[in-house]
């Protein structure tokens, strides 16, 4: 077979292992064209289409990112707020504890002086109606009494002012007894 080969290079026939000469130079010509349009049209719309991508998504990343800066800004103004709040509750609350203790104080006080003008109403009423009661005794005792002393003396004893001075002088007698045994 090696002779076959050999034999077929000597006799003008084409050996297929070495390329023709003019081939090779139109495929050469034709991949520069192909090569120059690649470089001239073709890249330049990769690079484009490329930059216009990167682009896009560094500003897609730079809107993201400010998107979480004011989202990070929202959250410290509504902690802000937040803790505004609290603070303003806490603030009420104590005004109203204070108000409630001033009001309680208040109204305990009016109860003490309401007790107090109550009280010292029912004394002097007490007090009015004791004495009421000692008129009207010293009356009914004088006049009982001497009834009972004008049946014993067997006198009568109608005297207005006679009376008066034997009850009176009777009645000064019992209230000194009465201080006597009370001590």
């Amino acid at each position: 077979m090696n002779q076959l080969i050999i034999s077929a290079a000597t006799e003008g026939e084409v050996n297929p292992l070495v390329p023709n000469i003019w081939e090779m130079g139109v495929v050469l010509v034709g991949f520069a064209i192909l090569m120059f349009i690649v470089v001239k049209f073709v890249v330049p719309m990769f690079e484009k289409t490329f930059a216009e991508r990167a682009e896009a998504i560094e500003g897609g990343i730079a809107k993201a990112e400010k998107a979480q800066a004011e989202a990070s800004a929202a959250l410290e103004e509504y902690k802000q707020q937040l803790t505004d709040a609290r603070t303003e509750a806490n603030r009420i609350r104590e005004e109203a504890r204070a108000e409630g203790a001033q009001i309680l104080a208040d109204l305990k006080e009016k109860a003490a002086a309401e007790s107090a003008r109550i009280t010292a109403q029912a004394h002097a009423q007490i007090e009015s109606e004791r004495q009421a009661a000692v008129v009207s005794l010293r009356s009914e005792v004088g006049t009982l009494a001497t009834t009972l002393a004008g049946r014993i003396v067997g006198e009568s004893l109608n005297d207005d002012e006679r009376a008066a001075r034997v009850v009176d002088r009777f009645l000064a007698d019992l209230e000194t007894q009465n201080a006597g045994a009370a001590k």
